[in-house]
């Protein structure tokens, strides 16, 4: 394995940082270009698709920072997400970090989950929709053995896309803590009732 050096990890850094701050500030995420992004972090635009290849895949490593202690948490944590939890108090408590992570990153998921289905660059298509979706696939299994598994999986992880949470908070008026107490009594209901 090829060691970055210390100057190309700070180039990484800083834009990674650059695209964070440009998406923060955003209306629209949608408009903002990987031309404004090597802008603002200082370096070319061919840097930039060295570096990353496009778009989607630099929103996916800026985010994939963001949720990385949460991951840790769900692959090796204590309860409620480590794995000694029991099924379905663990995939309520996936579900619930889920969404506290999306409302702590709407603008990123915003961003990220503005692909088009079956596109390369789709959410669906991403290591992370793909590794939570299995993880909740087999908690729902191991709770109740059902063939139903992988869609009540998507369905759950769809009651989590960063457009509708923000709608629920900003249009229908819900608080984060209505949202996601909902959203936990949804969960336990709809797994309990896979058949």
């Amino acid at each position: 394995m090829q060691v970055e050096r210390a100057d190309a990890a700070r180039n990484r850094q800083t834009i990674l940082d650059a695209a964070d701050e440009l998406f923060a500030l955003a209306d629209a995420p949608a408009s903002v270009s990987m031309d404004d992004i090597a802008r603002v972090a200082g370096v070319g635009k061919g840097t930039l698709f060295r570096r990353f290849g496009d778009r989607t895949n630099l929103i996916r490593q800026v985010y994939a920072a963001r949720i990385s202690p949460l991951r840790a948490q769900i692959e090796s944590g204590p309860p409620p997400l480590g794995p000694a939890t029991p099924p379905l108090e663990r995939i309520t408590a996936i579900i619930d970090a889920i969404a506290r992570v999306k409302f702590e990153n709407v603008h990123l998921m915003a961003a990220l989950e503005g692909g088009t289905a079956g596109a390369s660059g789709s959410l669906f298509n991403s290591p992370d929709y793909n590794d939570v979706h299995l993880l909740l696939s087999d908690l729902i299994n191991l709770h109740k053995k059902t063939t139903h598994a992988r869609w009540t999986a998507h369905v759950l992880l769809g009651c989590v896309r960063a457009d509708l949470l923000r709608h629920l908070a900003e249009v229908e008026g819900m608080t984060h803590r209505q949202i996601r107490s909902q959203l936990q009594e949804f969960v336990r209901s709809t797994v309990s009732s896979c058949n």
